[in-house]
């Protein structure tokens, strides 16, 4: 892939404190501004359409930056990403809803907006978020949870979201849940989480089942609970196969609490109550932890990569661990 164009984003003096942030999905880019006082000023939502192919992905990216760039005077940016991140590098190893492999996303965006940029995994973001300053600021051990077009999750230890040296979590959307007869994945395997429980995934059932099409994934959970039967398939299917891969990590990192962003969470406290039934029906030990919705919804993962740029402003422009 070839390097982007020159910078086209000239450094101004930068606002104090201020800084931009963007969440890289397969479905949308989202962005936002945080104060100098850490809270969010300003967020926007792009179309990603990955569909154009890698590189012209890579060109929309550079220029949400710049947009934001543009209307604020930022210290430094922040950029959140789905699948396999190199945090250190800044790199995006495979990110293949994206069609990524091996993009150097922390240098080309930080060429083109000429400043300092922090990259991290969009599941380890959002989980620092909400420890920060969400649902997670009062629990010293807890697992957050992103269901959106992808899946992802991080533990959360002392306020830093824990990177997972096998990868599993990072790459939760991607456990098999449907060896069998599931759909198949952009990663190449068949039936994983992301083909059942993913807001794309119960679109996309619903419509094959029923022929409606632009149905949103919150409209399905809420026919379901209207008496649909098809909507009822789906979504119970959705939250059967998250609870399945949730009882798992819950397991292995016995998390006090499970700070939940995105559906099945948006569509309302019957949805969660549902998840929080199924998941005790599979654990007998640890107890169900406790569920909460995330205080940033789904803009956990875009405010957490502020965040993280916010703390490389304040070192000098030097990234730190999230």
């Amino acid at each position: 892939m070839a390097r982007p164009r020159p910078p086209t984003v000239r450094r101004r003096r930068a606002g104090p404190g201020t800084v931009i942030a963007l969440h890289v999905g397969g479905a949308f880019i989202q962005g936002c501004v945080l104060g100098p006082d850490g809270s969010p000023r300003a967020s926007e939502r792009w179309f990603t359409r990955p569909e154009r192919g890698p590189d012209a992905v890579v060109d929309s990216v550079l220029a949400c930056a710049a947009s934001l760039a543009q209307g604020c005077r930022p210290a430094a940016a922040g950029v959140a990403l789905p699948g396999v991140v190199d945090d250190a590098s800044g790199r995006a190893v495979r990110a293949t809803a994206l069609g990524w492999h091996g993009i150097p996303v922390q240098d080309w965006v930080a060429e083109h907006l000429d400043l300092p940029v922090a990259v991290g995994h969009d599941g380890r973001t959002g989980g620092l978020a909400e420890a920060r300053a969400g649902a997670g600021v009062d629990c010293r051990n807890f697992l957050y949870l992103s269901v959106g077009d992808g899946i992802a999750a991080a533990p959360v230890v002392d306020g830093r979201a824990v990177p997972d040296g096998h990868g599993r979590t990072e790459g939760l959307g991607h456990v098999v849940v449907r060896p069998e007869d599931g759909d198949p994945c952009h990663c190449g395997r068949h039936g994983c989480l992301e083909t059942v429980a993913s807001t794309t995934a119960v679109t996309r059932r619903y419509a094959r089942m029923t022929g409606w099409r632009g149905v949103t994934a919150r409209e399905v959970y809420h026919r379901a609970d209207a008496g649909d039967p098809h909507a009822r398939v789906v979504c119970t299917d959705a939250v059967d196969a998250l609870a399945r891969v949730l009882a798992s990590e819950v397991r292995r990192h016995a998390p006090e609490r499970v700070v939940i962003a995105g559906e099945p969470a948006g569509a309302g406290s019957s949805r969660l109550a549902s998840l929080r039934d199924t998941l005790a029906g599979r654990l007998v030990s640890p107890a169900v932890p406790e569920l909460r919705l995330a205080r940033f919804g789904d803009m956990a993962g875009c405010v957490g990569a502020a965040f993280l740029a916010r703390d490389m402003a304040l070192k000098g422009g030097k990234p730190t661990a999230g």
